[in-house]
């Protein structure tokens, strides 16, 4: 249903996958820890059924292409996704710091403008990518009028950049769905979270899915909760098709 292009970047050329017809509403769909793959390109051609122009950027590229850093084994089997994260997928998400994936979301939303029509965008993030959406909504006010994250983690911490202080600067609708009992969105950072959507005046949902874990979304391991996940989609619709105005 997509294809595949390539986006220049300050630091070098990324690639990307863009589903759906030139020409509708656009959304910018932030991977989860795992990266670019088949799962994330199916998810956005499901998006982009709807009637959107999905972006998907490849947003570890300084460390090597999709298919480099893709999982060699099956992450639904026992003990294959535990073993994919211990071989240093943490260091690259952490290499990822603000100074550098905000430039990049800015090549992202240029690439998804020359494709999508004119007017607001959606931003959809996973895991980590949950961070790089609302962090988007906070650099590129009236913009951005519409953010889901799903099974994010850390987006509340102590430091100055902290992903939930970037909703104060947005103009953004927002929809968050918490894995249960996640060690990377603890029930106290959902509360902070909640406030700032509250004390920015956004309109918000902050909910926890209860039983889902992290990474419920992505069907392509062992986390997986089709439950959840078609709920995240419902969702998800929910707030594009109010955000956008899609048919």
């Amino acid at each position: 249903m997509g294809r595949h292009l390539t986006i220049s970047t300050d630091d070098g050329t990324a690639e990307a996958y863009l589903a759906g017809d030139d020409g509708r509403p656009g959304v910018l769909f932030f991977v989860d820890a795992i990266g670019l793959r088949p799962q994330t390109e199916a998810m956005a051609d499901r998006i982009a059924g709807w009637g959107c122009t999905v972006l998907v950027p490849h947003v570890f590229y300084r460390d090597g292409s999709a298919a480099e850093l893709a999982p060699h084994g099956d992450l639904r089997e026992p003990g294959e996704r535990e073993a994919f994260f211990a071989s240093g997928v943490m260091d690259r998400v952490g290499a990822l710091t603000p100074e550098l994936s905000e430039p990049d979301t800015r090549a992202w939303v240029r690439t998804l403008q020359e494709h999508a029509a004119d007017g607001p965008i959606g931003t959809t993030g996973y895991c980590m990518g949950a961070r790089l959406a609302v962090r988007a909504a906070g650099s590129h006010p009236g913009l951005v009028a519409a953010v889901g994250g799903f099974h994010g983690g850390g987006l509340v911490t102590d430091g100055p950049d902290s992903p939930h202080l970037a909703v104060a600067g947005s103009t953004a609708s927002y929809v968050f769905g918490h894995a249960d009992q996640d060690g990377s969105m603890p029930p106290e950072a959902i509360e902070t979270l909640g406030r700032a959507l509250a004390a920015a005046d956004r309109p918000h949902v902050n909910e926890v899915f209860a039983g889902a874990v992290h990474g419920y979304s992505m069907a392509d391991t062992s986390m997986y909760d089709e439950v959840a996940a078609e709920r995240h989609f419902t969702v998800l619709r929910r707030l594009l098709t109010d955000a956008l105005g899609l048919a």
